[in-house]
């Protein structure tokens, strides 16, 4: 066994605490089961014997075939709730893994060098996470009958006859052997299986993102092809891991069948005086007792075989998920929305900074250094690519850096997380706007804000001037990523976000792109006057908002800060 499916199976362990009570019971169902089996095969025996050995009357058999009948609703009852309860506690331990798989992404920056792909994220979280449904579910109660019952079943059997219970004893633990066997290369198709089915859904959720320019640039249909041909490919797959499975299962019928058999034809010649092995006759009664039991000691393990490959699957799901999303969180992290906490200016002290590309071969920001005072209003200039967005996604904590990045006197890496998102405001480049009304997207900055906060918001970023033309004004709702609105728009519904933040640290990355001059001139002259007694840094091309501001510092061509005219006393 590899060190990878020893940590996979070490994970199924602790998730199986998640299933609460409702996984005992689809365990403990089944065992519960198999004893009334037992009683039920005697009763019927003992019935069976005494109408034909000794002709007892019918009304002397009544009680037994009650007793009989009631023990077959028993184990119906007993078998439906062991199934339901294992359906319970698989969705139990699915919802519980998702929730916690959900935190630990959004919980990491989005700016990760090693960040899976939103695609491949997506589908370790849906499609991954429900594979291990069939293990919970259905091959866990499998494994613990065919764990126990056979061996119950065979001491039973055995005080009876002993050689019957021998070939139970002795048959029986040559199933599990052989199907170890086949096993080994159900793993190996499975973990195929499950990495074919990651890059599918990766890619078909990345290319249905970027469906526009594909289709701008003619490529539709040979992405299209693509995928047709990748879904061909996982098809074959999956027929692979099938006819394992069922290779499996074929093995265990077969040496089920061969132990039937052998009881069966035992019990027959022993009838017929062809074998003498027992020191007293064989009764009519505990022969039909020892043909019943003979397909039921067995039936544990064909069960089991039937959902070994739900195992395979399972394990393969969970190193699956732990190339895409890192290793598995111990617990889930309870998501709540962090509020605007008020608190003083922030200074920011950067020595020294350098910050890399995601693949660490090329230094965007070379031994940076740059003093804001708190309270301190200042422009960041610079050519495209000079590094401003990755200075400002660094300073609000979303980018690894080497060398000093201080605020208020404290490294960046000792600030809780909570207090950092409760204290600063960032505005990205290409801000997210979510499928939902105006008012909605704006109320991401504080989800408790009254109706005239946002409203505020909206004025102050000069929503409500578009937004009153619109249908329902700020509750119409537009699409994902400002579908329905121009990027002008779309970037100040996102600006409006600020005015509901009582931050200490404003960072604005370009926060009048696609606006023209007066409105630029208009919605510059908002932030400043929101920003007095707040630091305030802005990352722009634009001279006129530079100049609007205390100071402005220029990033040069070999990524070190550059004074950028002559400093403005701060308004």
């Amino acid at each position: 066994m590899t060190l990878q499916h020893r940590v996979a199976g070490r994970a199924l362990g602790r998730l199986r605490g998640q299933g609460g009570t409702a996984l005992w019971v689809s365990l403990l169902a089944p065992l519960a089961g198999g004893l009334l089996l037992v009683w039920q095969a005697w009763v019927l025996a003992g019935l069976l014997g005494g109408a034909i050995e000794r002709g007892e009357p019918a009304a002397a058999l009544l009680p037994g075939v009650a007793l009989v009948a009631a023990l077959l609703l028993a184990r119906a009852a007993l078998g439906t709730l062991g199934e339901q309860a294992g359906i319970v506690g698989a969705e139990a331990i699915k919802r519980h893994l998702r929730q916690a798989l959900f935190a630990q992404v959004l919980a990491r920056s989005p700016r990760r060098a090693e960040a899976a792909a939103s695609g491949a994220a997506a589908t370790a979280i849906v499609d991954q996470v429900e594979a291990l449904d069939g293990y919970f579910a259905r091959y866990l109660p499998a494994s613990v009958q065919a764990a126990l019952l056979p061996l119950v079943f065979g001491a039973i059997v055995l005080p009876l006859d002993w050689v019957a219970g021998l070939l139970f004893l002795v048959s029986a633990p040559l199933i599990p052997v052989f199907m170890a066997l086949v096993g080994w290369g159900a793993q190996l198709a499975t973990d195929r299986q499950a990495q074919a089915l990651s890059r599918l859904g990766g890619r078909f959720s990345d290319r249905l993102r970027g469906l526009l320019t594909l289709k701008l640039f003619g490529r539709e249909e040979a992405e299209t092809a693509g995928i047709v041909a990748a879904s061909e490919a996982l098809r074959k797959r999956s027929l692979r891991v099938l006819r394992i499975a069922f290779l499996s299962s074929a093995v265990l019928e077969f040496f089920a069948a061969l132990g039937v058999a052998g009881v069966a034809l035992y019990v027959g010649l022993t009838f017929i005086d062809y074998l003498h092995l027992r020191t007293s006759p064989l009764t009519l009664s505990t022969g039909l007792f020892l043909l019943l039991m003979a397909p039921e000691i067995y039936n544990p393990l064909r069960l089991l075989a039937a959902h070994y490959h739900d195992r395979e699957q399972a394990r393969a799901a969970l190193e699956e998920i732990g190339k895409q999303l890192g290793p598995l969180p111990e617990a889930a992290v309870l998501l709540a929305d962090v509020p605007p906490r008020p608190g003083p200016a922030i200074a920011v002290a950067i020595d020294d900074l350098t910050l890399r590309t995601p693949d660490g071969a090329r230094a965007v920001l070379d031994r940076f250094r740059l003093d804001v005072a708190p309270g301190e209003h200042i422009a960041i200039l610079g050519p495209s690519g000079s590094g401003k967005s990755t200075l400002m996604e660094a300073i609000a904590g979303l980018r690894d850096h080497d060398g000093g990045l201080l605020l208020e006197g404290r490294p960046l890496g000792e600030w809780p997380e909570a207090e950092l998102r409760a204290r600063t405001f960032l505005l990205a480049q290409k801000p997210r706007i979510l499928h939902a009304s105006i008012a909605d997207n704006i109320a991401l900055a504080d989800p408790g804000a009254s109706r005239p906060l946002i409203e505020r918001a909206a004025s102050l970023a000069r929503v409500d001037g578009f937004a009153a033309a619109l249908p329902q004004g700020l509750d119409t709702v537009i699409g994902e990523d400002g579908a329905g609105l121009s990027g002008g728009q779309a970037q100040r519904v996102a600006l409006a976000r600020l005015f509901l933040r009582d931050a200490g640290l404003i960072l604005l990355d370009e926060p009048t792109a696609h606006l023209d001059a007066a409105l630029e001139d208009d919605i510059v002259s908002a932030i400043v006057d929101f920003a007095a007694g707040r630091t305030l840094i802005v990352a722009t091309h634009s001279e006129a908002v530079a100049g609007r501001l205390g100071r402005a510092v220029r990033i040069a061509a070999e990524g070190r800060a550059a004074p950028a005219g002559r400093r403005r006393r701060q308004a």
